[in-house]
Protein backbone atom coordinates (compact mmCIF):
# COMPACT_ATOMS: atom_id res chain seq x y z
CA UNK A 1 0.00 0.00 0.00
CA UNK A 2 1.43 3.29 -1.09
CA UNK A 3 0.92 6.52 0.72
CA UNK A 4 -0.71 9.16 -1.30
CA UNK A 5 0.55 12.71 -1.38
CA UNK A 6 -2.16 13.80 1.09
CA UNK A 7 -1.14 11.12 3.52
CA UNK A 8 2.51 12.08 3.12
CA UNK A 9 1.69 15.67 3.73
CA UNK A 10 -0.27 14.78 6.90
CA UNK A 11 2.57 12.61 8.16
CA UNK A 12 5.11 15.37 7.50
CA UNK A 13 2.95 17.93 9.31
CA UNK A 14 2.53 15.60 12.24
CA UNK A 15 6.28 14.89 12.34
CA UNK A 16 7.08 18.61 12.17
CA UNK A 17 4.50 19.38 14.87
CA UNK A 18 5.88 16.73 17.25
CA UNK A 19 9.51 17.67 16.58
CA UNK A 20 9.05 21.39 17.10
CA UNK A 21 6.57 21.26 20.00
CA UNK A 22 7.84 18.30 22.06
CA UNK A 23 11.50 17.77 21.22
CA UNK A 24 12.66 21.15 22.39
CA UNK A 25 15.66 22.00 24.55
CA UNK A 26 13.39 22.93 27.47
CA UNK A 27 11.60 19.58 27.33
CA UNK A 28 14.94 17.74 27.09
CA UNK A 29 16.25 19.58 30.18
CA UNK A 30 13.02 18.80 32.07
CA UNK A 31 13.21 15.12 31.08
CA UNK A 32 16.86 14.94 32.16
CA UNK A 33 16.02 16.63 35.46
CA UNK A 34 13.16 14.19 36.01
CA UNK A 35 15.48 11.22 35.35
CA UNK A 36 18.07 12.62 37.76
CA UNK A 37 15.40 13.26 40.43
CA UNK A 38 13.97 9.75 40.09
CA UNK A 39 17.47 8.27 40.29
CA UNK A 40 18.27 10.36 43.36
CA UNK A 41 15.01 9.34 45.07
CA UNK A 42 15.59 5.66 44.25
CA UNK A 43 19.13 5.86 45.64
CA UNK A 44 17.96 7.64 48.78
CA UNK A 45 15.24 5.06 49.45
CA UNK A 46 17.62 2.14 48.89
CA UNK A 47 20.23 3.77 51.13
CA UNK A 48 17.64 4.33 53.87
CA UNK A 49 16.62 0.67 53.62
CA UNK A 50 20.26 -0.41 53.86
CA UNK A 51 20.86 1.87 56.85
CA UNK A 52 17.74 0.49 58.56
CA UNK A 53 18.86 -3.13 58.20
CA UNK A 54 22.39 -2.28 59.33
CA UNK A 55 21.01 -0.40 62.35
CA UNK A 56 18.88 -3.41 63.30
CA UNK A 57 21.93 -5.67 63.08
CA UNK A 58 23.94 -3.21 65.17
CA UNK A 59 21.20 -3.03 67.82
CA UNK A 60 21.04 -6.83 67.99
CA UNK A 61 24.82 -7.05 68.42
CA UNK A 62 24.72 -4.37 71.14
CA UNK A 63 22.00 -6.33 72.98
CA UNK A 64 24.14 -9.47 72.73
CA UNK A 65 27.15 -7.54 74.05
CA UNK A 66 25.14 -6.17 76.97
CA UNK A 67 23.81 -9.63 77.77
CA UNK A 68 27.30 -11.13 77.64
CA UNK A 69 28.62 -8.38 79.93
CA UNK A 70 25.81 -9.08 82.40
CA UNK A 71 26.59 -12.79 82.31
CA UNK A 72 30.27 -12.08 82.94
CA UNK A 73 29.40 -9.83 85.89
CA UNK A 74 27.04 -12.48 87.28
CA UNK A 75 29.74 -15.13 87.02
CA UNK A 76 32.23 -12.82 88.76
CA UNK A 77 29.77 -12.26 91.60
CA UNK A 78 29.11 -15.98 91.87
CA UNK A 79 32.84 -16.68 91.95
CA UNK A 80 33.32 -14.16 94.75
CA UNK A 81 30.37 -15.64 96.62
CA UNK A 82 31.72 -19.19 96.30
CA UNK A 83 35.11 -17.99 97.55
CA UNK A 84 33.57 -16.19 100.54
CA UNK A 85 33.84 -17.68 104.03
CA UNK A 86 30.04 -17.49 104.43
CA UNK A 87 29.46 -19.82 101.49
CA UNK A 88 32.21 -22.19 102.56
CA UNK A 89 30.68 -22.36 106.05
CA UNK A 90 27.20 -23.06 104.61
CA UNK A 91 28.54 -25.67 102.21
CA UNK A 92 30.43 -27.44 104.98
CA UNK A 93 27.33 -27.45 107.17
CA UNK A 94 25.12 -28.81 104.41
CA UNK A 95 27.35 -31.43 102.88
CA UNK A 96 29.32 -32.57 105.93
CA UNK A 97 26.72 -31.96 108.61
CA UNK A 98 29.01 -29.68 110.59
CA UNK A 99 27.79 -27.13 113.13
CA UNK A 100 29.28 -24.22 115.05
CA UNK A 101 30.00 -24.63 118.74
CA UNK A 102 26.83 -24.18 120.80
CA UNK A 103 24.47 -25.01 117.96
CA UNK A 104 22.09 -27.91 118.23
CA UNK A 105 20.82 -29.96 115.32
CA UNK A 106 17.16 -30.77 115.02
CA UNK A 107 16.47 -33.99 113.17
CA UNK A 108 12.88 -34.50 112.06
CA UNK A 109 11.45 -37.89 111.24
CA UNK A 110 10.39 -38.52 107.65
CA UNK A 111 6.80 -37.76 106.71
CA UNK A 112 4.29 -40.44 107.52
CA UNK A 113 2.48 -42.32 104.81
CA UNK A 114 -0.73 -40.48 105.72
CA UNK A 115 0.92 -37.07 105.23
CA UNK A 116 2.38 -38.16 101.89
CA UNK A 117 -1.03 -39.42 100.78
CA UNK A 118 -2.74 -36.14 101.69
CA UNK A 119 -0.07 -34.16 99.80
CA UNK A 120 -0.55 -36.32 96.70
CA UNK A 121 -4.32 -35.92 96.83
CA UNK A 122 -4.12 -32.14 97.19
CA UNK A 123 -1.56 -31.80 94.41
CA UNK A 124 -3.49 -34.04 92.01
CA UNK A 125 -6.97 -32.63 92.72
CA UNK A 126 -7.17 -28.82 92.40
CA UNK A 127 -10.63 -28.72 93.97
CA UNK A 128 -9.12 -29.83 97.32
CA UNK A 129 -6.80 -26.85 97.42
CA UNK A 130 -7.95 -24.07 99.66
CA UNK A 131 -9.71 -21.21 97.91
CA UNK A 132 -7.92 -17.92 97.70
CA UNK A 133 -8.66 -15.78 100.71
CA UNK A 134 -7.06 -12.77 102.28
CA UNK A 135 -3.95 -13.07 104.36
CA UNK A 136 -5.90 -11.95 107.44
CA UNK A 137 -8.51 -14.67 106.88
CA UNK A 138 -5.79 -17.30 106.49
CA UNK A 139 -4.29 -16.25 109.83
CA UNK A 140 -7.71 -16.44 111.51
CA UNK A 141 -8.24 -19.92 110.06
CA UNK A 142 -4.79 -20.94 111.29
CA UNK A 143 -5.41 -19.76 114.84
CA UNK A 144 -8.89 -21.29 114.92
CA UNK A 145 -7.49 -24.65 113.80
CA UNK A 146 -9.59 -24.84 110.62
CA UNK A 147 -6.60 -25.96 108.53
CA UNK A 148 -5.94 -29.09 110.61
CA UNK A 149 -7.00 -32.24 108.74
CA UNK A 150 -9.69 -34.24 110.51
CA UNK A 151 -8.63 -37.71 111.66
Amino acid sequence: MKLTSIDRHTVRRLYYHIRHNYFTLNNAVIALAAIVAIGWAWGAVSMMQRNYTLQRKLDAKQRELTLAALEVDTLKYQGRYYASPEYQDLAARESLGLANPGEKMLVLPPNSERAKKVDEEVSSNPSLRSTQSSNFQQWLDFFAGKNVPKT
